[in-house]
């Protein structure tokens, strides 16, 4: 294999893979990153067996071939070069990488045994905006469950339906779910497929570094599903995941239906009076109290601890409906709310012992449900 490339190319190129490489004592060749030479396409490529990333960069092929060498030392080397042109030449055991005045030789391992990416059939896809995905990943994601003792609330659920994209994360105290258009060319088949949270939080970091101009399909990304895979396409970029296997459970059952109280407020108002009561809540319940008194016009938050003492700050609002109150975890009531987008937020009480209903005042397909601390 001898290839060239500018440093910048490359750079980015391994920082979008070197993060899918990591520390594997049982297999040490996942530690390393694929450099692939063939038919007119350079490619880098890591794996951890669960996650599989590809991305493609911009060079020149003299002659084709693939090597394998340790992501942690090419990727810090490279990084330190100038940018300008580097050649990389495959010679017996070794990667030797000219650049200006620097000349250097990398250890490194054959690719035939490497692990081979699964490779999806690029027939049927879904396509969402770029920035719309990315956006409503963040808005999700947070409320996945860290226990693996129910898998299936382990990862975000992806339900594509004939015009759009609903996912799902709940870890069965809040929930949160948001709709994204799909684009037209999409396919109409309605399928669902279970996503791992550590595959939402590489797509995020890969979106999270894409420049202007390094998507060639500008602003989408094409999702590719089998019966236990997903692939998401980012041109020059893909990732391969696994899904998870198991049936989503009937979120819709505990999202709550019309409430008896129907509040508007400034959001961020109110995240201010959650967090100065969240100084007072009890440790390790972390309650604040919201109460809507009927005709006043406000919420008033409180909280109070034997420890270090109570609070009470009261957020203009508009107040509909019944005397109502409700106990929440302030943890994830601010999750939710600094979620919502807008100024206002709209939050939908029934009573203090049913679930308590969250989104924007303009509705944008999102909402988040809080189970109440029951007293």
């Amino acid at each position: 294999m001898k290839i060239s490339s500018l440093q910048e190319n490359l750079k980015q190129g391994l920082f979008l893979v070197n993060h899918v490489a990591g520390k594997n004592l049982n297999l040490p060749i996942l530690n390393n990153i694929l450099i692939e030479a063939r038919d007119g396409n350079i490619k880098l490529i890591a794996t951890n067996l669960e996650i599989g990333i590809v991305s493609t960069i911009r060079g020149k092929i003299e002659e084709e071939g693939s090597y394998t060498v340790d992501s942690k030392i090419i990727s810090d080397f490279i990084f330190l070069l100038p940018n300008k042109k580097i050649d990389l030449k495959q010679k017996e055991n070794s990667l030797f990488i000219e650049a200006e005045n620097n000349r250097t030789k990398i250890s490194g391992q054959g690719a035939e045994e490497f692990p081979l990416i699964p490779s999806i059939e690029k027939r049927d896809f879904y396509s969402v905006n770029i920035q719309e995905f990315k956006k409503a990943l963040s808005q999700v994601v947070f409320a996945v469950a860290n226990s693996e003792t129910r898998v299936e609330l382990s990862g975000v659920l992806f339900n594509f339906s004939k015009d759009k994209l609903i996912l799902v994360a709940t870890d069965s105290y809040r929930l949160a779910e948001k709709k994204v258009l799909l684009k037209k060319e999409s396919s109409k088949e309605e399928k669902a497929a279970i996503v791992p949270a550590k595959t939402i939080q590489e797509i995020i970091r890969v979106l999270s570094n894409l420049k202007d101009g390094d998507s060639e399909s500008e602003d989408e990304i094409k999702f590719y599903i089998t019966e236990n895979q997903i692939m998401f396409s980012i041109d020059p970029t893909e990732l391969v995941s696994r899904l998870i296997e198991g049936q989503y459970p009937d979120y819709k059952q505990i999202i709550p239906g019309l409430g008896k109280t129907n509040i508007i407020a400034n959001k961020n108002e109110l995240i201010r009076a959650v967090k100065i009561a969240s100084l007072f809540s009890k440790t390790g319940i972390n309650d604040v109290n919201l109460d809507f008194p009927k005709g006043k016009n406000r919420i008033v938050v409180s909280s109070a601890s034997g420890q270090s003492g109570e609070n009470i700050t009261e957020v203009e609002a508009m107040v509909d409906g019944d005397d109502n109150g409700v106990v929440l975890n302030y943890r994830y009531l601010l999750e939710g709310l600094n979620s919502v987008e807008g100024e206002g937020v709209k939050i939908e009480v029934i009573d203090g012992n049913t679930p308590c209903l969250i989104k924007p005042e303009k509705d944008d397909g999102y909402l988040y449900v809080i189970m109440p601390i029951k007293q």
